[in-house]
C-alpha cells in the first residue's frame, strides 16, 4: 500500500468563496501513484467545507444564496456563539455543518472515478485569512 499527504493553503480574497479543487486531489494521486484506492480531502477548519458537485458559476451562486437565505443568515446578533465570543462567524460554522468538511474520492484504474459532471471543491464560509486543506491518498 502507497500513502501520500499534501497540504494546501488557501487565503481567499472574499468572506465567501467556492474553489475548484480537483486538480490538487489528482497532484495527490498522481504523487502517490495509487492506480486504485482513495484521496480524502478534508477541510482543516470548522468555517469551511470540502464537497463534490458540478462546476457551473450559476449553481456557485445559488449555493451561496441557500446558505444565506435559508440555511445560515449572516447575522451577528442572530447567535448565542456571536454573543459568548464576541466573534461574528457562527452563520460559518453552521454552513460547514450542512456542506461538510471532507470527502472521500475514489481512484480506479489509475484515476479519480467521479461521475461526468463532478468535481470537487473546497468551499470558504470565513475567510481572508490563511486555512489549510489536507489531501491524503492511500492504495495500492
Amino acid at each position: 500500500m502507497r500513502t501520500h499527504t499534501t497540504y494546501r493553503t488557501f487565503t481567499t480574497t472574499a468572506r465567501q468563496e467556492i474553489i475548484d479543487i480537483t486538480d490538487d486531489v489528482e497532484a495527490c494521486r498522481a504523487a502517490a501513484r495509487i492506480v486504485d484506492g482513495m484521496v480524502l480531502v478534508s477541510a482543516m477548519h470548522i468555517s469551511a467545507s470540502v464537497f463534490v458537485n458540478d462546476h457551473e458559476p450559476g449553481l456557485w451562486a445559488d449555493i451561496l444564496e441557500w446558505l444565506e437565505q435559508r440555511i445560515a443568515p449572516w447575522d451577528a446578533t442572530a447567535y448565542r456563539h456571536n454573543r459568548g465570543t464576541g466573534e461574528d462567524n457562527a452563520a460559518a460554522h453552521l454552513r460547514s455543518l450542512v456542506m461538510g468538511h471532507e470527502v472521500i474520492v475514489p481512484v480506479t484504474n489509475g484515476a479519480l472515478d467521479l461521475g461526468p459532471w463532478q468535481r470537487v471543491f473546497y468551499g470558504e464560509w470565513d475567510g481572508q485569512r490563511p486555512k489549510r486543506v489536507l489531501f491524503k491518498a492511500i492504495g495500492v
